[in-house]
C-alpha cells in the first residue's frame, strides 16, 4: 500500500509519495498535468544540476553569512549524485506544464533540499531560500535550456558528425581512380571520380559542423543572473557573472552570464538559429543518405554501383530481400529535425513583455534533434557508411553506356553536332564512337584521341 507524507507550500498542504525527495510544487504539477508521455529531458535536469552547483558556489562566496559550507557542501552532494545518474526517478513532470518551466525549476530545488538534508541528517536546506537563492525560474529555466543544448552538441553531436567525417575521408582514399557517371536531375551527366562524390558529401558535414560551432557561441551566453524579469532583483552584485563563472568549471565550455537580461529572459533567438544549423545538418544527411541508397539499388534491377552492409531481413514476405534501413532511419531521422524546427521557431516568436512561456516545448524539441542526429549519425557510419565498397565493374558498364560523354566532343564538333551524336546513338543503339563514324564528323583515330573518359573527371 502507497504510504504519504505531508509537505506544504505557499498554497497549502500536498500529500506526497513517501519514498520520494520531491515536494508539494513538483506533486501539484504532476497532478495538474497529467498530458502525455513526453518527460523533461534528462539533459535539462542534468544542467540543472550543474546550475544549481555553480549557483551555490556563488553564493557561498558573495552570501557565506546565508549560503553557509554546511548548506553549499550538501546541495554540491546531490547535484554530483544527479549528474552521476542517481535520483533518475525524482523527475517525472510532463514537459506539458507551465511555459517559463518554473515548476522544472522547483522539482530540482526540492529533490536537492530533501536529499541534501537527508545526508546532514538535519533539516536546513529550503529548496527556496537555499537551493533557489539568486535564482528566479525565469533565469534558470532559460540558462538550463541553453547549457544542455551546448553540452550536447559540443559533447556528443560535433564527435560524432567527426567520426562520419573521417570515415568518408578513407573512403575518399579507397577510391581514388574510380570513375563513375555524374548524375543531374536524376539524368546521365558527365563522368565524376567516385572519391569526389565523397568529397562532396564530406564537404557538407564539414560545413555543417562549422555552423554549428558558430551556433554554441550564442548559446554560451546565459540568463542567469537576470532572475525575474532581467533586474538582477534579489541577487548580489556580480552573481550572475560568477555563477555562469563556475558552471564554466564544471562543464568545461565558455559559459558567460549575458550583458543583456532582459534580451536574455524574452528572446529565444538564440535557440532557433542553433536549431536552424541542425536542420542544415539534416538536411545534409538526408541528401547524403538518399544519394547512398539510390547508387546501392537493386541489387540487379537498380543502380548497383555500391555495395552497403547487409544487416537484417528485408522483407517478410520476399526471401533474400534486403534494404538500406540505416538509410531509411536517418532519413526519417532528419524529416523529424524539420518538423521540429517548425515547433521551435513558432515557439522562440511568443516571447511576450518580460518572459516567453513556451520554454519547455522549444527545449523538448532542440534536444530530440539533437539526440536523434547524434545516434543516427554513429549508427549510420557504424552500420551502413564505414562499410560500401565501390562496384567497380557496374559502375564502368553504366559509364560507358552513358550518352553524357559525348559532351567531350563538343569543343571538337560543336555543341548541335554533338547533340546530333548522342540521339542518334539513342535512337539506333549504338555506341557514342559508332554514331559519330556513321555521321562522319570525326575519324576513328580523332575520336580516340578526345575520348577518354578517366580524363574527363
Amino acid at each position: 500500500m502507497q504510504e504519504y507524507r505531508t509537505e506544504h507550500d505557499s498554497m497549502g498542504e500536498m500529500k506526497v509519495p513517501a519514498e520520494r525527495y520531491w515536494g508539494a510544487q513538483t506533486q501539484r504539477s504532476y497532478e495538474n498535468f497529467p498530458i502525455g508521455w513526453e518527460k523533461m529531458p534528462r539533459e535539462i535536469i542534468r544542467a540543472f544540476a550543474v546550475l544549481k552547483e555553480a549557483a551555490a558556489r556563488a553564493n557561498a562566496a558573495l552570501r557565506p553569512d546565508k549560503m553557509t559550507q554546511e548548506k553549499k557542501g550538501a546541495i554540491e552532494k546531490v547535484c554530483e549524485e544527479i549528474l552521476e545518474g542517481g535520483l533518475s526517478e525524482e523527475f517525472p513532470l510532463a514537459v506539458w506544464q507551465t511555459g517559463s518551466g518554473t515548476q522544472t525549476n522547483m522539482n530540482v530545488n526540492e529533490v536537492i533540499a530533501n536529499r541534501g538534508n537527508e545526508l546532514l541528517g538535519k533539516k536546513i536546506l529550503h529548496p527556496n531560500d537555499d537551493v533557489n537563492m539568486s535564482q528566479s525560474s525565469n533565469d534558470t529555466y532559460p540558462s538550463a535550456m541553453k547549457m544542455a543544448a551546448a553540452i550536447l552538441i559540443h559533447d556528443e553531436l560535433l564527435p560524432a558528425v567527426r567520426v562520419l567525417t573521417e570515415t568518408f575521408k578513407r573512403l575518399e582514399k579507397e577510391n581514388e581512380g574510380i570513375v563513375t557517371s555524374g548524375r543531374t536531375h536524376l539524368q546521365d551527366a558527365v563522368p565524376v571520380a567516385f572519391s569526389q562524390e565523397i568529397f562532396g558529401w564530406r564537404g557538407m558535414l564539414e560545413r555543417d559542423a562549422k555552423q554549428l560551432e558558430s551556433a554554441l557561441e550564442n548559446l554560451y551566453e546565459l540568463a542567469i543572473g537576470g532572475t525575474a524579469v532581467g533586474t538582477g532583483l534579489n541577487a548580489p552584485q556580480g552573481f550572475g557573472d560568477l555563477c555562469a563563472e563556475h558552471i564554466g568549471k564544471i562543464t568545461g565550455l565558455p559559459f558567460v552570464s549575458s550583458e543583456n537580461k532582459f534580451h536574455a529572459l524574452t528572446s529565444a533567438d538564440a535557440y532557433v538559429f542553433a536549431h536552424g544549423a541542425l536542420k542544415a545538418l539534416a538536411a545534409d544527411l538526408m541528401k547524403i543518405a538518399n544519394d547512398i541508397r539510390w547508387l546501392a539499388s537493386g541489387p540487379r534491377n537498380g543502380l548497383g554501383e555500391i555495395l552497403i552492409p547487409e544487416n537484417e531481413p528485408g522483407s517478410s514476405i520476399m526471401p533474400g530481400k534486403v534494404n538500406p534501413t540505416q538509410c531509411e532511419a536517418i532519413t526519417m531521422i532528419a524529416v523529424q529535425v524539420m518538423g521540429n524546427d517548425a515547433a521551435v521557431g513558432m515557439a522562440a516568436s511568443q516571447g511576450n513583455f518580460q518572459l516567453n512561456v513556451f520554454l519547455p516545448v522549444m527545449a523538448y524539441n532542440f534536444l530530440q534533434s539533437a539526440r536523434l542526429l547524434t545516434d543516427g549519425i554513429l549508427s549510420f557510419e557504424k552500420r551502413c557508411v564505414s562499410g560500401i565498397k565501390a562496384n567497380k565493374e557496374k559502375m564502368q558498364e553504366n559509364l560507358n553506356r552513358s550518352l553524357m560523354l559525348v559532351t567531350v566532343l563538343s569543343p571538337v564538333i560543336g555543341y548541335e553536332k554533338a547533340a546530333e551524336v548522342a540521339k542518334k546513338a539513342h535512337k539506333e543503339g549504338l555506341t557514342l564512337k559508332e554514331a559519330v563514324l556513321k555521321l562522319g564528323y570525326m575519324s576513328e583515330k580523332a575520336f580516340d584521341e578526345v575520348f577518354k573518359p578517366e580524363e574527363m573527371v
